[in-house]
């Protein structure tokens, strides 16, 4: 399921670079499933599966922005992050967005670098009455 994996790979993954404060917030423990489900609707994300089972997404708007981008914490540096991101890239070019943006955590920040993305800039962000850090990178195509 996606929210299982967001949330894990949140709490897994992303507790490298930022506390546990922080990391509740951005994943907190009771998930809004009515949320998610429209979230998956409105946005169709893009799915990474292994035998069956979901091992990354990413959403893709219209104007390039790339919403969400996960992978699962047991399929990290395996390639599954790379792929997805390709096939998002082809999705783009088919339509035609000629700019990729999204706001990148610490931990995700040199995944996006090594994939030609540039940092426009750091940013402090809220959610939930909780600053965290990210960067805003974008890549032309």
């Amino acid at each position: 399921m996606i929210m299982k994996l967001f949330y894990d790979t949140v709490h897994e993954i992303n507790i490298r670079d930022y506390t546990q404060e922080q990391v509740k917030a951005w994943a907190a423990e009771t998930m809004d499933y009515e949320f998610w489900h429209k979230r998956l609707q409105n946005k169709s994300p893009y799915i990474a599966e292994n035998n069956g089972e979901i091992v990354g997404f990413g959403e893709l708007d219209p104007d390039g922005h790339i919403d969400c981008f996960y992978c699962h914490s047991q399929y990290q540096r395996k390639g599954i992050g790379s792929k997805l991101l390709k096939h998002i890239e082809n999705i783009a070019k088919s339509r035609e967005i000629k700019r990729l943006y999204a706001e990148v955590s610490i931990t995700a920040k040199s995944f996006f670098q090594h994939h030609g993305f540039t940092i426009v800039k750091e940013q402090q962000v809220e959610r939930r009455g909780v600053l965290f850090t990210n960067y805003l990178m974008e890549k032309y195509l």
